[in-house]
């Protein structure tokens, strides 16, 4: 069955390879990302939404495509993260606060926007990391990344609560490292032991099945420790 599934954070990484995934199984995608070039030849139920999740006025455009295009959005996957590596005593408020605008406000922002097109088994799943698990293992120089993690972590479990009557699932994936641009830009020197691809593809099917024993839980993704 064709799913209607939006994809933030989706020209690189992870998210480009859950769009590509998404899409060869013939699902309407709305691939959300500032750079829309990598998804522009992706087939044509891809859609790509060229966007700044960090601009609150830009949202209008996805309200748009929504109320024009679907009945129901079935998967929200937050995706789109933002990172800051550098140590604490060096971080400014400016640093913090364009963190938590992708990671925390733009998650918040996304949902809103698509909660009139949410319905019973609708599945909304937000990317989080194991840095943001309470009693985790945290790497030093991450701490506006790590505590954005850990925000969106409580938000979800918050979100399901709230909509738990109304049949749709918020769950949260705390992944640990993968092989992505976003770390290799942070740690150059680190190897992660998962490719972009594997995860997009175990990402993808808890996105299309979790939600069926999942609601409120935070599934930490990780095959070391830390």
């Amino acid at each position: 069955m064709t799913k209607n599934i939006i994809v933030t954070g989706a020209s690189r990484g992870i998210g480009l390879e859950l769009v590509k995934y998404f899409a060869n199984k013939n699902h309407q995608i709305l691939a959300i990302s500032r750079n829309i070039n990598p998804l522009n030849d992706l087939g044509d139920n891809v859609h790509p939404l060229q966007m700044d999740l960090s601009k609150i006025d830009e949202f209008s455009k996805v309200k748009s495509f929504i109320d024009s295009n679907w009945e129901k959005v079935d998967i929200l996957i937050n995706n789109a993260g933002k990172l800051i590596h550098k140590p604490f005593y060096k971080t400014t408020y400016q640093d913090f606060l364009d963190v938590y605008q992708v990671n925390v406000f733009a998650v918040a922002e996304m949902i809103r926007t698509c909660l009139p097109k949410l319905k019973p088994q609708s599945h909304v799943v937000t990317i989080s990391s194991i840095g943001g698990v309470q009693g985790s293992v945290k790497f030093a120089g991450l701490s506006a990344y790590s505590s954005s993690k850990g925000a969106v972590i409580t938000l979800m479990e918050l979100l399901a609560e709230e909509y738990k009557d109304a049949q749709i699932a918020f769950n949260t994936l705390a992944l640990g490292a993968v092989q992505t641009e976003m770390l290799a830009e942070a740690f150059p020197d680190y190897q992660a032991p998962v490719s972009a691809s594997e995860m997009a593809n175990y990402i993808a099917d808890f996105s299309l099945n979790g939600n069926k024993f999942f609601n409120g839980k935070v599934i930490q993704v990780s095959s070391t420790t830390p």
